[in-house]
């Protein structure tokens, strides 16, 4: 198995990337990250990660899925992104995996994946007013998975977060 982590290059919310990580190398999972540019990529709370590739360079033929993390980053840096938003729109058309916590749901009802489905954000009136633009249905639960789409709402959901992304990889 291998997947896609998607991350801004600043701002990304630490424990969204940092748990489902050792979670996904934990249960044999290959993780390469990503980000608008290789490079490294600093967390809110002071967390380095290096990006590997740009999302331009992302072949979802080479990945079972996809993973984007969250943050103040994810506003600045992924919602309008139109490379990111184009690797949602082809991992979903493939049946693979999406997920996205915190704010980064956002990119998923951009890309138009969440029309008629359930989902959760971390609430903000501009989060909030994307998912109902992009058809999502949204709960008010920490993780959501709707088929193989799985959605969180914030750090604290971090590891619930990963084992739901777990365990579509395993079906």
């Amino acid at each position: 198995m291998k997947l896609v982590c998607a991350i801004a290059p600043d701002k990304f919310r630490d424990e969204e990337v940092l748990i489902p990580l050792r979670l996904f190398a934990d249960a044999g999972i290959e993780t390469v990250i990503a980000s608008t540019r290789a490079g490294t990529c600093e967390g809110m709370l002071g967390a380095s990660v290096e990006a590997s590739v740009p999302f331009m360079a992302i072949s979802p033929d080479d990945y079972d899925g996809i993973v984007i993390a969250g943050g103040i980053g994810s506003q600045d840096h992924l919602w309008g992104n139109s490379d990111l938003i184009a690797l949602v729109r082809s991992f979903a058309s493939a049946g693979k995996v999406v997920a996205a916590i915190c704010l980064s749901p956002v990119v998923l009802a951009r890309a138009g994946v969440l029309s008629g489905r359930k989902a959760t954000v971390f609430c903000s009136p501009g989060s909030t007013m994307e998912m109902k633009r992009g058809g999502a249905t949204q709960v008010d639960n920490d993780v959501v998975t709707d088929g193989r789409i799985v959605t969180a709402n914030g750090p604290s959901a971090s590891e619930n977060f990963a084992k739901a992304i777990i365990g579509l990889l395993s079906i």
